[in-house]
């Protein structure tokens, strides 16, 4: 059941060759996320084993700490306090700001997207309404005309 759920995770975030481009980065961006998130998690564990004074010390612990890295939270409650666990928490950040900043930009361009196509639908609504008001004008300019 697993793989069936996953793959359509997989499917629904990169999405169809007709959704647009930033849909389609934001998602594999998330992506991306989730798997240096669960890979950093045990690779942080892996580099802080036996470290003096070391916080992460479990995988549960190590996933909490990368979300709070990823999010750029950081509550200090967990870090490493080796050169190579800094070096995890290192790509972890990056991966997490620019994921974050790519969902904020999709986000922001469908909001903007939305509202093109109402202000552009209500333009092309009184645009219509302006020609006809000008064909009525010059029927009626017509009419005197002649009469």
């Amino acid at each position: 059941m697993l793989p069936g759920f996953l793959t359509r995770v997989v499917e629904l975030m990169l999405g169809r060759e007709g959704r647009p481009l930033h849909r389609r980065a934001a998602g594999g961006a998330t992506l991306v996320l989730l798997a240096v998130m669960l890979i950093g998690s045990w690779a942080v564990v892996a580099a802080e084993e036996g470290a003096r004074g070391a916080t992460l010390t479990s995988y549960p612990k190590a996933l909490w700490w990368s979300v709070e890295t990823a999010t750029t939270v950081g509550y200090g409650d967990f870090f490493p306090v080796t050169w190579w666990g800094r070096a995890v928490g290192t790509v972890v950040m990056v991966v997490g700001i620019t994921t974050y900043g790519m969902v904020t930009a999709a986000l922001a361009t469908w909001f903007v997207a939305r509202e093109q196509k109402r202000l552009h639908h209500v333009g092309a609504e009184t645009l219509h309404a302006v020609h006809e008001r000008f064909d009525r004008l010059e029927e009626l300019l017509s009419a005197k005309r002649k009469g």
